[in-house]
């Protein structure tokens, strides 16, 4: 006796909670789901760092000892701008002995042509001494090379990053005196997943926020190798920054959003199966509005998940509130009293 009376007590609580009003005039309560984007776009976040799109390490091309430095860090320099300069003294001692030489023996070379031409030499011995004389004159071009590699000038324009040097110091061909910050587009350099790699054809757009304000980025390039952590370092461009303003500089953070494309030929939205009900052969749902009534909303459905849940490709916006238990005895318009909403584990209802 026990047993059926429980058994119609549970009976009577299901009734109530998923069936409309009763003929006293009752107040059905429902549970609500809302529905799930499947398909559509997403945003992929990651944390950046801004950089300038080139880092040049500036060195003589000769050997010497510093005489002049005319920039600081810090400074903006112009393409061709000088920057410093070594003690040329020596350099143009070389020049003076090569200059001397060539003079003589270009003299000796005349003096033969006549020779040659009066048929008192042979065009050997002429010969020998025209290839002389060019060897002479590779030595004083050198030598007046020399004298020009003591000054450095900026290959392009940009920031001087650093000075490594004091005036007086001796520095060796190629070693680096300045460090020059390129002045043109700023880059955003960050790292990504293999995951998100292997879907380089479904990545749509790209935005960097940098203190707070919002510029487009371009991709440049994704290098096709990972490193120890499998990830591998995207490059963009910084697009809409004014560099006069210096609001941003290399070495800022950035935060990268990367937005993806759908997975699908098209967006939708996902509901447990039993939410749905025919009429006509058409699908709707019951969709809870703001005064607790109820209203009917035709739904498209491009099929189910893996789960068993529906996909519904029309008919919603993403925000609403759908009755999910009881959906065949509710009528248009009906007053309800929405309950159990779902746990923040169960975002959706789904389980």
């Amino acid at each position: 006796m026990k047993k059926t009376l429980l058994m119609m007590a549970a009976l009577g609580l299901f009734t109530a909670c998923g069936s409309g009003a009763d003929e006293n005039g009752t107040t059905h309560s429902v549970m609500t789901v809302q529905p799930i984007q499947v398909g559509g776009q997403s945003v992929k976040h990651f944390s950046g760092m801004v950089k300038e799109d080139a880092e040049i390490s500036l060195g003589f091309k000769t050997a010497g000892q510093l005489q002049q430095i005319y920039v600081k860090e810090g400074d903006y320099v112009r393409q061709g701008q000088l920057l410093a300069r070594l003690d040329d003294s020596d350099y143009l001692l070389g020049v003076q002995a090569a200059e001397a030489q060539y003079n003589q023996l270009r003299d000796e070379v005349a003096r033969l042509e006549k020779l040659y031409a009066g048929k008192s030499i042979s065009k050997n011995d002429l010969q020998k001494a025209q290839a002389g004389l060019e060897q002479v004159e590779v030595n004083l071009k050198n030598n007046r090379n020399k004298v020009d590699y003591t000054r450095l000038y900026a290959p392009q324009s940009g920031y001087v990053q650093s000075v490594n040097f004091e005036k007086a110091e001796m520095v060796n061909a190629g070693t680096g005196v300045f460090t020059l910050l390129s002045g043109g587009e700023l880059q955003v350099e960050v790292n990504i997943p293999a995951s998100l790699y292997v879907q380089q054809a479904q990545m749509e757009r790209y935005e960097g926020t940098v203190m707070g304000q919002t510029y487009p980025l371009q991709l440049v390039s994704i290098t096709p190798k990972a490193d120890n952590n499998q990830l591998y370092r995207a490059v963009f461009n910084l697009k809409g920054v004014d560099r006069k303003e210096a609001r941003v500089t290399s070495g800022m953070n950035v935060s990268v959003d990367i937005y993806m494309a759908a997975s699908s030929g098209q967006a939708g939205y996902q509901l447990p199966i039993h939410a749905l009900f025919e009429d006509s052969g058409k699908s709707y749902v019951w969709v809870v509005q703001a005064d607790s009534t109820v209203a009917r909303r035709e739904v498209q459905l491009s099929g189910t998940d893996e789960t068993g849940n529906a996909l519904v490709s029309s008919g919603l916006q993403g925000s609403e509130q759908v009755v999910k238990a009881g959906v065949n005895v509710l009528l248009e318009g009906e007053k309800v009293k929405v309950i159990g909403q779902p746990s923040a584990t169960n975002i959706g209802g789904l389980k």
